[in-house]
């Protein structure tokens, strides 16, 4: 009897227990101690093997392969090519001949209006680029402008019916996130690799003419010769990068790869498409950070620049522009590209251990300017 009593007196608290844990398992998967809810397709039940089926059937579609072609004339004499007799054949009325250059890469649609970004070493000098899509569609593509100093390319085609990418945000990528890079390697067709971010704001790869301008995502995906252009994806298939380079070479992947962020390639791409060229702030100076304090000290001045102009000499100590502190040569051009042209800038300096305010107009930078 006693017995008895006692199991009824304990018996509901186990059984409440019981009922509350099992909810509890229900609603909060993460405590079964498996990693289901950690890929973002959500259904590798309790196996632990993570898919990312899902974000590549979001991106997927927006990435295109690109074909280039291009006329290269060529001599039909093999001495030509010898340099004791070239001489005398580009002066000659030898019959030339004419090939077609065929290259690969890869594209974005980023705009349902039909604007595809891809890299400018693609289709420089193309004489026609046509564009192959996810669903197997090929069209003729226009160029519509190009950005060398992110080797960046702007191309639209006139289709119907196309998905453009969903947009990420770059200036949130961190070191350990994983990436998919989503491309046409080899041509062999559209094809995905799976890395994570090595490293973010990469400057000095050498791709553009200053390296002080670059600001590249490394990653260890594998991208090859056909992957440039192609796109660059967090685990959710959104676009983070426009893939752009490997750092080896022979041109093949070494697991150190590069991509340009996804902000900076649509600035470029507005830009491009409102003016049909990238417009760049310029001021004509060239610096080195102070070793003491926080600054540039002017090394040079571009003659007739806007900083010349104003007045700024060498051995000025830049310290401010429009009220931003500088820290480095990096971050001052980054300044001075937003600048708009003609726009009053406020520069603040040392001279000669003094503080001292200068007012310059800014102005737009070409591809023959080197100083910021």
């Amino acid at each position: 009897m006693f017995l008895q009593r006692l199991l009824q007196f304990v018996g509901w608290p186990i059984t409440a227990g019981v009922i509350i844990a099992l909810l509890a398992l229900l609603l909060f998967p993460q405590l079964r101690g498996t990693p289901a809810d950690f890929h973002p397709s959500n259904n590798n039940v309790g196996t632990g093997v993570v898919s990312y089926a899902d974000a590549v059937d979001r991106a997927a579609p927006a990435v295109v392969n690109v074909y280039t072609e291009k006329r290269v004339v060529q001599r039909n004499q093999n001495l030509s090519n010898n340099p004791f007799f070239r001489h005398l054949y580009n002066n000659s009325n030898i019959p030339q001949q004419e090939r077609m250059q065929k290259t690969l890469g890869s594209g974005v649609i980023v705009d349902d209006s039909g604007l595809i970004l891809t890299n400018n070493h693609v289709i420089n000098g193309a004489d026609r680029i046509a564009v192959l899509l996810y669903d197997g569609r090929v069209t003729d593509a226009e160029l519509i402008g190009m950005d060398s100093d992110n080797d960046l390319a702007v191309l639209k085609i006139q289709l119907n019916d196309i998905s453009a990418i969903t947009l990420g945000d770059s200036d949130k990528v961190r070191v350990g996130d994983v990436v998919l890079a989503i491309g046409n390697p080899f041509g062999v067709g559209q094809s995905v690799s799976q890395g994570i971010v090595s490293a973010t704001g990469r400057w000095n790869v050498g791709i553009s003419e200053e390296a002080a301008r670059e600001n590249f995502i490394q990653t260890d995906a594998a991208i090859n010769p056909g992957n440039s252009g192609g796109a660059l994806v967090d685990a959710y298939g959104n676009l983070i990068g426009i893939n752009t380079a490997v750092l080896d070479e022979s041109n093949t992947s070494a697991g150190i790869s590069f991509a340009v962020p996804a902000k900076i390639a649509m600035e470029s791409l507005r830009q491009i498409a409102k003016h049909g060229r990238v417009i760049r702030g310029w001021l004509g100076i060239e610096g080195v950070p102070h070793p003491r304090i926080k600054g540039i000290v002017i090394t040079g001045l571009y003659p007739g620049g806007p900083a010349h102009i104003a007045g700024i000499l060498p051995d000025d100590i830049l310290t401010h522009i429009n009220g931003t502190e500088i820290e480095d040569a990096r971050q001052c051009m980054e300044i001075v590209n937003k600048l708009a042209p003609q726009s009053k800038v406020n520069i603040a300096l040392i001279r000669s251990g003094k503080l001292i305010e200068i007012e310059a107009i800014a102005g737009e930078r070409s591809s023959t300017q080197t100083k910021t």
